[in-house]
């Protein structure tokens, strides 16, 4: 058998010391996870963080630094996933867009509560992405090249 991760991209968007996460049904249960997604064909890893927040928010963002690359294999798939995340400015909210199938709506949350509930993240990559970003990592966006 061949392992084949799943490319996801995400974006950790800070205002006001709180941050843009999503609810959204995985398996009937509720989870919390940063604007994310699978990565798709034609698309560069920034324009498929910037149409993942905006599908799963409404919110028009412009990713500033690279993150991270963040893996993780759940015990209960025969899959994992390789995240690149990104710090993300939010730009405009576009309220009269519908959100993803799945996703019941986006709140921003402090760091505080969302280490309340660690129960309900999606992954572990949703805590330490916040915390890489409130570290200040960061890295440039042109470490990504697509030929």
């Amino acid at each position: 058998m061949s392992w084949n991760p799943h490319v996801v991209v995400a974006c950790v968007v800070e205002r006001d010391g709180r941050f843009l996460i999503v609810e959204e049904r995985i398996n009937g249960e509720l989870k919390l996870n940063q604007p994310a997604g699978h990565w798709e064909q034609g698309e560069s890893l920034v324009e498929g963080a910037v149409r993942e927040a905006l599908e799963e928010t409404a919110w028009d963002v412009r990713p500033t630094a690279l993150l991270g690359l963040y893996h993780h294999d759940p015990v209960d798939l025969d899959y994992g996933f390789l995240r690149i995340a990104f710090a993300a400015d939010a730009l405009a909210h576009h309220a009269e867009c519908a959100l993803d199938s799945g996703i019941e709506r986006a709140v921003w949350m402090s760091r505080d509560e969302l280490a309340a509930c660690r129960n309900l993240h999606r992954s572990p990559m949703v805590l330490r992405c916040i915390d890489d970003y409130l570290s200040g990592r960061r890295f440039p966006l042109d470490l990504l090249v697509h030929l």
